[in-house]
């Protein structure tokens, strides 16, 4: 193995490690949403591209509650399952829905466009905001994350492959700051009534 063979290697090791270490300190917080601990540090900067082409970051969504969700449009039953759970929770938050900024950020740059992204997020719900960037920018942003990904050929095609990705979706407060991380199977009511526990401390879902 050359030494660009063996950087490579290194690189995608640390990534698995890293995804690795963040599934293990997830797993052993409540089953159903993750709560934040002092030893888990989540989130951070970031410069990617909205649907509209424009530059976005981490600041431009400053003062809303986020749900953070890494996957991409070809994902066959994980991505749109969860993407289907958020908009259902989105509708039964109500007025509360509009202290809420729901994104889907691409681990597959290759193929999620901005047109692409749009088009998928949009056939969701309309709220939810879809971005991409370089590979190196997805890479940057997944790091924060602690998100995993690698492709895996499928066939002989240049765009003949999946990705497998963490599934895990964040919740971070309106200063940036990760609160809680839900299973990808987690129901929209449960992902609703701890927003609403969240953003109404003093109140309770019923």
């Amino acid at each position: 193995m050359d030494r660009r063979r063996e950087l490579l290697h290194l690189s995608a090791l640390g990534r698995s490690l890293c995804g690795a270490v963040l599934a293990i300190l997830l797993a052993i917080s409540p089953p159903a949403s993750r709560a934040a601990t002092s030893s888990v540090t989540i989130g951070g900067p970031f410069s990617l591209t909205a649907p509209d082409g424009a530059t976005v970051t981490d600041q431009t969504y400053r003062g809303k509650w986020l749900l953070v969700y890494f996957g991409y449009t070809f994902c066959p039953n994980t991505c749109p399952t969860t993407l289907l759970e958020i908009a259902a929770a989105l509708a039964r938050l109500g007025p509360d829905a509009a202290k809420v900024q729901p994104i889907f950020i691409t681990v597959d740059p290759k193929r999620d466009t901005p047109d692409v992204m749009a088009q998928y997020t949009q056939s969701f719900d309309p709220r939810i905001v879809g971005l991409t960037g370089t590979p190196a920018q997805i890479a940057a942003v997944a790091q924060e994350y602690g998100v995993y990904y690698v492709a895996h050929k499928s066939g002989d095609g240049a765009n003949d492959y999946t990705m497998d990705h963490s599934t895990y979706l964040y919740v971070m407060d309106p200063q940036g700051k990760f609160v809680q991380a839900f299973d990808a199977d987690t129901p929209a009511d449960r992902i609703a009534d701890d927003l609403l526990r969240l953003m109404k401390p003093e109140e309770r879902p019923h």
